[in-house]
């Protein structure tokens, strides 16, 4: 697991998004005995030459330093500061360095990341920049792997990672989503099934089940990047497929042993979750460390 205490970064009072749920995701984790101070891995922030394989030089700058405009902050939704710059930069050092895990280990687990909306140029939707997207093409060029599938299962469609590899045989981009939810304009990815609103755990898992296998034999990744955001849940105050606790266990469980299965090794973020109750909320992004902890322990039996 990894998790890193810049994480959690000041926001303005009652600001909608719930920058607290990142620390209490990891006390949580620390007091069910997941995770402690020696066994939690500690990213180093990515760098500007990483960030600038997948985003635009002079938005990376301009994000930075602080120069970017007010039309580029709104779009993004979060108000600029410099502990956001470096919360940002660690976060997406976090994907990637659960990616290296995963590659060792075959499944490791971020306690943030699944900023899916940041597009090359461009942030959008409380997402500054993609961490799918640049921990992918980090990957890449380093010839670390050649073939990776991105699973999202964030009730948004993954707009900005379906951008970044229009035009990159090298990622599959798969995302099942609310398809009456942000973003309104869908940028096509390689495989994109729009869900009802009001879909509910037996169909979700069907329409999941129909499709994740067929993709790891045709694709034959050797990584997946699994977005396991949780505002797919019946109660989120963004999300409208209404999954119950349950039902996102039961996702999560499938994505991650079907994968392991394949001999595919799997880096989970924690996507999207909105609940004033931090608690609550924190307790729902735990399900997917929960279960690739027990999917994790019951493969190295075998």
């Amino acid at each position: 697991m990894v998790f890193h205490r810049a994480y959690v970064t000041p926001l303005p009072e009652n600001h909608r998004f719930p920058m607290a749920k990142f620390g209490r995701l990891y006390e949580l984790l620390e007091e069910e005995g997941l995770v402690s101070t020696a066994t939690v891995h500690v990213p180093e922030p990515v760098s500007q030459e990483e960030l600038a394989l997948v985003h635009d030089s002079a938005y990376v700058q301009a994000f930075l330093d602080g120069s970017i405009d007010e039309s580029s902050l709104r779009r993004i939704g979060l108000p600029w500061s410099s502990a956001l710059a470096e919360r940002t930069r660690h976060a997406v050092g976090g994907t990637l360095l659960t990616a290296r895990l995963a590659l060792e280990t075959g499944m490791a687990c971020n306690c943030a990341g699944g900023t899916h909306h940041a597009h090359p140029s461009f942030g959008s939707g409380f997402c500054i920049f993609n961490d799918l997207a640049v921990t992918a093409r980090v990957l890449l060029e380093e010839g670390a792997v050649s073939s990776i599938l991105i699973v999202d299962l964030d009730v948004h469609q993954g707009d900005g990672t379906a951008a970044a590899f229009a035009d990159d045989p090298r990622v599959f981009t798969f995302s099942m989503h609310c398809g009456t939810n942000f973003p309104y304009h869908k940028t096509p990815g390689d495989l994109d099934i729009d869900l009802p609103n009001h879909t509910g755990d037996e169909a979700y898992l069907a329409r999941l089940q129909e499709v994740l296998p067929g993709l790891l034999g045709t694709v034959r990744p050797q990584l997946v990047l699994y977005d396991a955001g949780v505002d797919v849940f019946v109660r989120d105050r963004l999300g409208r497929l209404d999954l119950t606790l349950e039902g996102i266990r039961r996702r999560d469980s499938y994505v991650i042993q079907t994968c392991r299965a394949a001999g595919v090794p799997v880096a989970a973020v924690i996507g999207g979750g909105y609940d004033r109750d931090i608690d609550a909320l924190a307790d729902r992004h735990a399900i997917l460390h929960r279960t690739a902890t027990e999917v994790f322990k019951v493969l190295k039996t075998l």
